[in-house]
């Protein structure tokens, strides 16, 4: 729902007034007509049938909706003008005076008090036997009740008043409650939109990246033993079946950006071929263990922890110089843990590492709560420490 649609709406209160305003005139008119007619001893005259057809038309005229506050202000005039005309013809026209209460109500705070006090001075007449003419005992009477009528009448007001002022209140608030809802609506969604092209640059910096990196690696070792046709055969052989397998990846993440190891693997499955085929492309021994109880962690802390142990292991290919690589993978009652150690030249954590390797996974392990520690020193290798809280 737009702002525009929220402010649009009409207070229920409101819609029914306006709705009593189109309709009741004239039947309120047709009723003071008929007690004019039928009351003992009344002989309607010719100047009565004319204000009768100006109020019947003016109500035709009325039943138009036309919301300007000017226009309003005019119809109320006229109404009363034809009410009060028709009350000191005939007091059975007080039924129709009533109806100018409904066309007070839409005033502003000012002219509703007049027109409510208007209206009532007319409906007196009719009550009290018609308008004063001088000093005399039924002045008095209808002083009287002018009196408790603008009494009544103006504590109503104040009530009006104070219920339309809230009903405004309320619909600034609703207007103001919706423009704040579609504010919050176009950041979630341009939050998304930024979210969703991080998590794709995740993904392909782990997949089509990765595997570009490991083809570049297998051809420039083919050039190198160009003269040797069983290790030529071999390097080209793992470039194509590292084209091939990226191929796939590649089409997989289309359709569901999960790595496909886990489409039909456990955890521990799919890391262990993972460093299997890793140490087989990159010729350094590299061998998983799992400890703990392996139990199945939800589908988003699966694909971190793997796309963390690729990662790992493809720095280790490109920075390390390492001649072993160790994992490990370990199942607690509340937290899932991998560690990946190489035994390479390290490097101090302190000092920023350009690349997307570090912050990536960083950023994964967040999306799930995790945390990643790095323990490194030049000569003394590197410890990659994942922990991802299970719930």
């Amino acid at each position: 729902m737009t702002i525009e649609s929220v402010t649009a709406l009409e207070d229920p209160w409101q819609a029914r007034l306006n709705r009593l305003r189109r309709i009741l005139p004239l039947p309120l008119l047709a009723v003071s007509t008929a007690l004019s007619f039928i009351a003992p001893g009344n002989q309607p005259t010719a100047v009565e049938g004319i204000f009768v057809a100006a109020a019947a038309i003016w109500s035709v005229v009325l039943a138009r909706p036309r919301p300007a506050t000017p226009w309003r202000v005019v119809a109320f005039a006229v109404h009363s003008a034809l009410a009060a005309v028709l009350v000191g013809i005939d007091l059975s026209f007080g039924i129709f005076a009533y109806s100018g209460f409904l066309f007070a109500y839409p005033l502003g705070k000012t002219w509703r008090t007049a027109g409510f006090g208007v209206t009532a001075l007319i409906v007196s007449a009719s009550l009290s036997g018609g308008y004063p003419t001088g000093v005399t005992g039924h002045s008095v009477i209808y002083l009287i009740v002018a009196a408790v009528m603008l009494g009544l009448v103006f504590n109503s007001v104040s009530i009006t008043n104070h219920v339309m002022e809230q009903n405004t209140e309320r619909g600034r608030i609703i207007a103001e409650n919706a423009r704040l809802h579609e504010q919050l609506l176009a950041q979630a969604r341009d939050a998304g939109i930024v979210e969703e092209r991080q998590r794709l640059a995740g993904e392909i910096h782990d997949t089509l990246a990765q595997g570009l990196t490991g083809i570049i690696a297998q051809l420039a070792a083919a050039d190198h033993v160009r003269d040797d046709p069983e290790q030529l055969s071999r390097h080209l052989d793992l470039a194509r079946s590292l084209a091939r397998a990226s191929l796939t990846e590649a089409r997989r993440s289309v359709r569901a950006l999960r790595p496909e190891q886990l489409e039909s693997a456990s955890l521990p499955e799919a890391i262990g071929t993972l460093t299997r085929e890793w140490s087989e492309q990159s010729g350094v021994p590299a061998e998983l263990s799992t400890t703990g109880a392996p139990a199945r962690a939800a589908a988003e802390v699966e694909d971190v922890l793997f796309r963390v142990a690729q990662e790992a292991l493809s720095n280790v290919a490109k920075h390390a110089q390492a001649g072993k690589v160790t994992l490990t993978l370990t199942y607690l009652e509340d937290a899932l843990l991998l560690d990946v150690h190489d035994d390479g030249h390290g490097f101090d954590p302190e000092t920023p590492v350009d690349g997307y390797g570090l912050a990536g996974m960083r950023k994964r392990l967040a999306g799930v709560e995790g945390t990643l520690t790095i323990e490194s020193a030049a000569g003394y290798g590197t410890t990659l420490n994942a922990a991802v809280p299970l719930r």
